[in-house]
Formats: structure tokens, sequence, C-alpha cells
């Protein structure tokens, strides 16, 4: 009983943190959609994507090592921070030279390099910082604090929104500043008050030996954000910055519907790290899944009924892609149960294994997409594509994650 109370507790500390960003996420989404111009909303959310997915370099992986220290062994927290600092100068050149690359391929005809740097300067480096910090915290069990953090980062960003929309010029450029600004300001609030305080210790020998683990962490994060995000790239590529924006907008509203859900993954995941077998049921795996498909479909069902009736409720921007919100009912289920899947291979410590099913599933999302956005040249028979693109996609995570479930986990 005292078990279940506490993960009760814990869940609800850490759900305290998804429902704060969830109000100031919308809030945030709200201000800068109908500030910015469609087309330009389609590029900045293009941009930050591709920041998530560079961010992932930062430090060569090394971030997913601190969390594991963090919820298993807290003691030796100071040595591999200082592991982390030093990895994290050591990766600079080559996250400069990825986002120079990434410009390159997709946004030098649609975007001003210098926007372009900033906003991935904020994703990439200053808010992956912050975000090592709140990942940090989750590990030690210090779920209020880290939920604190989120909130406060949101709002913050929030904010910049608020004073963005009254600026004389409301163009993409600004508002990179403005988004450069506002994370600035998170971290150095996550450094002054959030930050464990620990002895820095240099041990290299010991670096080297889970080199491994998080370089190939590294490059499953960055398969899996890929896979994740590949499809607004495709979408500037093929269809254009002013669909690229309207994609942009409903993928926004699906990606809410996951912050609740990744609550309750952070937390499976700390438990498996202890206990890797406790999904050796079938029945608890099903079981699992089908709250996860319902609570992300009602949720975005519950927003589309709302704009249904109310189609300007989310600004004059957001109301042009009302309409297709209820086109796109199955998505966020079949995503968000693809993101917990990959999930659970982190939490086993099969690093190697989901990095193989990730790059699959980027191989996979690339053949899909592709083919619906020149198949489809409407939105509206895109957008309800995406339906069968989602759920092909969830059965072959499905087949990789369950295949590779079978074989030993690899304990911390």
């Amino acid at each position: 009983m005292k078990n279940q109370q506490k993960v009760l507790k814990d869940y609800f500390a850490a759900i305290s943190g998804s429902a704060g960003r969830l109000v100031f996420s919308l809030a945030y989404f709200v201000l800068l959609a109908n500030t910015l111009s469609i087309a330009e909303f389609g590029l900045f959310a293009t941009a930050s994507a591709a920041g998530v997915m560079l961010s992932r370099i930062l430090a060569l992986g090394f971030t997913a090592t601190l969390y594991r220290i963090a919820t298993v062994k807290p003691r030796l927290l100071g040595t591999y921070a200082a592991g982390f600092i030093l990895l994290a100068f050591i990766s600079l050149p080559l996250l400069a030279l990825a986002s120079a690359a990434m410009y390159l391929v997709f946004f030098a005809a649609d975007m001003p390099w210098l926007p372009f740097a900033l906003i991935v300067a904020a994703e990439a480096l200053i808010w992956r910082l912050a975000e090592t910090i709140i990942v940090v915290n989750n590990g030690l069990n210090r779920f209020g604090r880290a939920a604190t953090l989120v909130i406060i980062a949101t709002a913050m960003r929030a904010l910049a929104a608020v004073f963005f929309a009254f600026v004389a010029v409301p163009n993409l450029f600004n508002w990179s500043l403005f988004y450069l600004t506002a994370n600035a300001a998170s971290l150095l609030i996550a450094l002054a008050f959030f930050c464990p305080r620990q002895r820095l210790r240099l041990r290299p020998t010991l670096y080297w030996r889970r080199l491994s683990d998080a370089l190939y962490v590294a490059g499953a994060e960055i398969l899996f954000y890929i896979q994740m995000e590949l499809d607004k790239l495709l979408v500037l590529a093929i269809g254009g910055a002013q669909m690229a924006g309207i994609y942009a907008i409903i993928m926004r509203l699906v990606d809410l519907t996951a912050i609740p859900i990744r609550s309750f993954s952070m937390l499976l995941v700390q438990r498996m790290m202890r206990a890797p077998e406790m999904l050796s049921r079938m029945k608890l795996r099903l079981g699992i899944e089908g709250g996860v498909f319902a609570v992300s479909t009602l949720a975005l069902l519950s927003l589309a009924l709302v704009l249904t009736i109310y189609p300007t409720l989310l600004g004059r921007n957001v109301a042009e892609a009302a309409p297709l919100v209820m086109l796109a009912l199955a998505v966020p289920g079949f995503r968000n149960l693809t993101e917990y899947q990959a999930e659970l291979l982190f939490a086993r410590g099969q690093t190697f294994l989901r990095a193989i099913n990730l790059a699959l599933l980027a191989g996979a999302k690339a053949a899909l997409l592709s083919f619906a956005l020149t198949a489809f040249l409407d939105v509206k028979s895109l957008v309800l594509s995406l339906n069968l693109v989602f759920a092909l996609l969830y059965l072959v995570s499905t087949a990789l994650t369950y295949w590779a479930l079978r074989r030993p986990a690899k304990r911390v």
C-alpha cells in the first residue's frame, strides 16, 4: 500500500508539471501562431524540430548516462556531471557542422541562416542544458522541482510570445531573438535554483567505459526525433512554407496530447530500470497500450469538438486548420504509442537495438510520408492519410519492440 501511495504521489508531482506546461504551452502556441504568418510559423516550427534533433548531439548522449546515474547511483552524480560538461565542449564542433548541413539541405531556399542559427542555438544548446537539469531532478525523484522548472520554462516562452505580439515588426528574425532570450532566462533560473549541488570530479576512465552506451543513446535519440519530426521537414521540402505552417498547427495540437502521457512513461521507465522484467505479462502490456491510445484519442477528440463549435477560439490562423483536426483523430494515439515503445528499450538498457529499431522506423516514415505528400495534393486528403501512416509505423514499432523485449535486459 505504501509503495502504491508513493507511486501515485510521484505521478501527481510529475503530472502537475505536465498540467502547468499544458496551460502555458497552449497560451504560447495560440499567441505565436496568430502573431507570425502561417508560413513563418511553419518555418519556426520546422527549425525548432530540427534543433530538437540536433540537441541530441550535445555531450554525445551523456545526458542519458546522467539520468541513469541519478536514478540508481546518485552518489556518483558529481563525477558524471563533470564528464557531461567535458563531452559537451567536445561535441560543439560536431553540433555546428550538423546544423550547417541541416540548414543547407532543408532550409536554405526558404529561410535566412541567422534566424535558423538562433533557433537551433536556443533548442540544441541552451534548452538542452536546462532540460538536462530537469532530467537529473527526475532521476533523483525530485519530481516536484523538475515539474516547477518545466512550468517556469514554458511560462518564460509564453511571456516572450506576449511581448513579441506587441513589437512593431513581428517577423521570424525578431521572434528568434525573443525565443533565444526566453530559453536563456530558463537556463539561468535552472542553474541558480534547480541544479543539484554536487562536487565536480573528473574521472575519464569511468566516462570511456560508458561512452559506447552514451553514443548508442545519442544515435538512437537523433533517430527517434528524426522519425518523430521528419514529417515537418518533408512537408516543408515538398509542400512549401504555407503547407508546413498548416501542418505544424495541426501537429502542435496533436503534440499537446502527449504531455500527460510522457509523465507516465517517465515513471514507468524509472521503475523498469530497477525491475526490467516488470512488463513480462502480455495482459499488462496490452492494458497500458490501450490506455495510452484511449487517452490520446479522447484528448484530441475533445479539442476537435471544441474547435468545430468555436473555430476561432484559438485565433484566426489556427481557425484555418481547425476543420482538419477531426480528420487526424488516430494520429496522437499511434504516435504516442510509438514514442512509449522506444522508451521501453531505453529502460532495459537495450540501447543498440533501440538505435537499430529507430533507424528502421525513420526509413519507413520517410517512405510513407513521401508517398502521402506526393499522392495527395489537397490538405484534407493528406491529413486523413496520416492516420494510416502512423498506424503502419506503430505496427512496425510493435513488431520490432516486442521482439527486442524477448532478449535479456542490461542492468545499469
